[in-house]
């Protein structure tokens, strides 16, 4: 039996311009209600999450920073697993590299962030990963379609869950994971059932169990009544 389910936020409960998908909502609200326990795991600050699930109605655990902190419930600690001062070093790399070529990064949110950095997708992120790589750096670049990421070698939306998972007292077996990008994949894969929206790229969609036929937060809808029907037959 699924027990939780964990899922990414913009471009999964949301449609492509970030705005939230209602039916998603009320989904999630379906879900909360039957006790299952609704996790957001997103790139996003802690206090955007904070602010979500009070105002969606779930108990407040979250997956943030793609997996560089996590909390279970509202009173719960916050875990940083994350190395910021890495990112941060691997982001003054990158700030210097492109500065050479006129574009300038400027980091999202930085006072609000534990472990990973991110900016704007104003680059391309192959060449962001290229350099990461050339000089052997202890981080990864994400792309979430929405902004760039960087996190710490070894840190991801998935190991955040395992831990999440131990708290929890449950198995991954028992989890439910739903995403649409890259920063996914290592949650989908660790998830007892793992489904990636249609709008996800070709490598999200493959490490997925299923792949909606709808997109965006009308696939979220479609993946959650397929495994819970008999909350969303009444």
């Amino acid at each position: 039996m699924l027990k939780a389910l964990v899922t990414d936020v913009d471009g999964t409960i949301t449609d492509r311009r970030r705005r939230i998908n209602t039916a998603a909502v009320e989904a999630v609200r379906t879900l909360v209600d039957a006790g299952i326990t609704v996790v957001f795991a997103s790139g996003n600050i802690v206090c955007f999450m904070d602010a979500l699930c009070k105002m969606v109605g779930t108990d407040g655990t979250i997956i943030g920073e793609n997996g560089g902190v996590y909390r279970r419930g509202f009173p719960g600690t916050l875990r940083i697993a994350g190395d910021r001062e890495a990112c941060l070093a691997a982001f003054e790399e990158l700030k210097d590299y492109f500065a050479r070529k006129d574009v300038e990064l400027e980091p999202f949110g930085a006072q609000y962030r534990f472990a990973d950095v991110a900016f704007a997708r104003n680059i391309d992120p192959d060449e962001a990963k290229a350099v990461i790589r050339d000089r052997r750096l202890p981080v990864r670049v994400l792309d979430t379609g929405f902004a760039i990421h960087l996190q710490a070698l070894g840190v991801s939306k998935g190991t955040a869950m395992r831990e999440l998972a131990g708290e929890m007292e449950l198995s991954l077996a028992e989890i439910l994971a739903v995403g649409d990008s890259e920063n996914d994949i290592e949650m989908l894969k660790a998830a007892g059932i793992g489904v990636a929206v249609a709008n996800a790229p070709a490598e999200t969609r493959s490490a997925a169990d299923l792949v909606t036929e709808n997109a965006y937060g009308d696939g979220f809808v479609e993946a959650v009544k397929k495994y819970y029907p008999d909350l969303f037959s009444r």
